[in-house]
């Protein structure tokens, strides 16, 4: 049975940090890709960042790019997102997510607010 754990979620003001963590259980984490998706009130749920089993490569959403970092730790079975100056619109619930078999596995999320 995959397991996901989101944790690390807050209010944080714009600007500032945070760093996201998904704690996994249940197969073979190092042979799979992992990646987090956030979904906002009102819009539907989208790609962040994705991490791959294989030489740890990472692709970013746009509206992301030098701003957030994904990492894993194969020996911890956990994924990281660090995230920096964040902007109010980061605001949303942010899923880990991988897919051993459809249907995709997700966590229960983690919730992230950005405001003054």
């Amino acid at each position: 049975q995959v397991v996901l754990v989101e944790s690390g979620g807050g209010l944080v003001q714009p600007g500032g940090s945070l760093t996201l963590s998904c704690a996994a259980s249940g197969f073979t984490f190092s042979n799979y890709a992992l990646s987090w998706y956030r979904q906002a009130p009102g819009k539907e749920r989208e790609l962040v960042a994705r991490i791959t089993s294989v030489g740890g490569y990472t692709n970013y959403a746009d509206s992301v790019k030098g701003r957030f970092t994904i990492s894993r730790d194969n020996v911890k079975n956990t994924v990281y997102l660090q995230m920096n100056s964040l902007k109010p619109e980061d605001t949303a619930v942010y899923y880990c997510s991988t897919l051993i078999s459809r249907p995709r596995s997700w966590g229960q999320g983690t919730q992230v607010t950005v405001s003054s």
